[in-house]
């Protein structure tokens, strides 16, 4: 029974360190995790430099094999102490830690695999909770929400898009042929996409007047997509800008608008959080003080 309670409390104190920032322990070991994750990733771009590699490849590979297996350590040590421990395993953070460390063990299968190990990248997201970005955080909120909102009209054009793209594809390999690169209707599509985008990679040109100039309405077609996209989701952004302001209200002189980091109102210079009863109340002590010392 004292042993049962023992591993109760190294467990409690387990999940206070690894999913707690609120006492120092917590916040030390997100912050060397965070470290090592960086320390990581940069092992993992030199590996992938040829010249490096030739060098010194024997002790990044060795390093890499050591912050794999402090991953594994790590996972396995966070589903013993977690709460809930397959929803943790199902989580977003959950994933991506078992994404981060079965690479290095199926490249032993299949080698050039464990440049998957990248995803650990994803674990830095982990600074938003260390350093409690809780701004950041809404302003994501808003973010997603904005995109959200512009999803149906975003679909619609883009179906229209994809449609359009078919099309010029088709009467593009009609045009031009195999003989200036327009093998199919499929690369065709491919170059059509390149073009309207404005990327224009030129592994692909047309080559005769008619193609050429279906090419260049192409291309203003292509800077009118970016402004649409970019309007609709400007507008929505907007919208939920505007929402939010109308939100906070001034208890003093009852005008919304204000931004979300405001303080004091922007009417009537009062103090946004404060409340005027309260205010009426020291009115009225200072009042009385005013009046004893007359």
């Amino acid at each position: 029974m004292n042993d049962k309670n023992e591993m109760s409390g190294l467990r409690q104190e387990l999940w206070r360190i690894i999913f707690g920032t609120d006492t120092r322990g917590g916040w030390t070991f997100d912050v060397i995790l965070l470290v090592v994750i960086v320390a990581s990733v940069v092992n993992l771009m030199l590996l992938s430099v040829a010249a490096i590699r030739d060098q010194i490849g024997g002790l990044l590979n060795i390093l890499e094999w050591v912050f794999t297996g402090l991953f594994t350590v790590e996972y396995v040590v966070r589903i013993y102490a977690a709460r809930r421990r397959l929803a943790y395993i199902r989580s977003f953070y959950g994933l991506v830690d078992l994404a981060s460390i079965l690479p290095m063990y199926i490249a032993l299968v299949v080698p050039s695999s464990h440049f998957f190990i990248a995803i650990r990248v994803l674990r830095i997201m982990r600074i938003f909770r260390v350093l409690k970005l809780v701004e950041y955080a809404n302003d994501l909120q808003l973010l997603q929400r904005s995109l959200r909102q512009a999803q149906r009209k975003l679909q619609i054009f883009l179906g229209a898009l994809a449609l359009f793209v078919t099309v010029l594809g088709a009467v593009m390999y009609v045009v031009e042929g195999p003989a200036t690169g327009f093998t199919s209707i499929p690369r065709s599509i491919y170059w059509a996409i390149v073009t309207i985008t404005t990327v224009g990679y030129g592994d692909i040109s047309p080559a005769t007047p008619v193609g050429q100039t279906i090419a260049g309405i192409a291309i203003l077609i292509g800077y009118s997509v970016l402004a649409v996209t970019t309007g609709v989701i400007t507008a929505e952004l907007t919208n939920e800008i505007r929402n939010n302001r109308q939100k906070i209200m001034c208890p003093h002189c009852e005008r919304s608008g204000h931004e979300g980091d405001a303080h004091y109102c922007k009417y009537c210079g009062g103090d946004l959080e404060e409340d005027p009863e309260d205010e009426e109340v020291d009115d009225e002590e200072q009042a009385k003080a005013r009046d004893k010392l007359d």
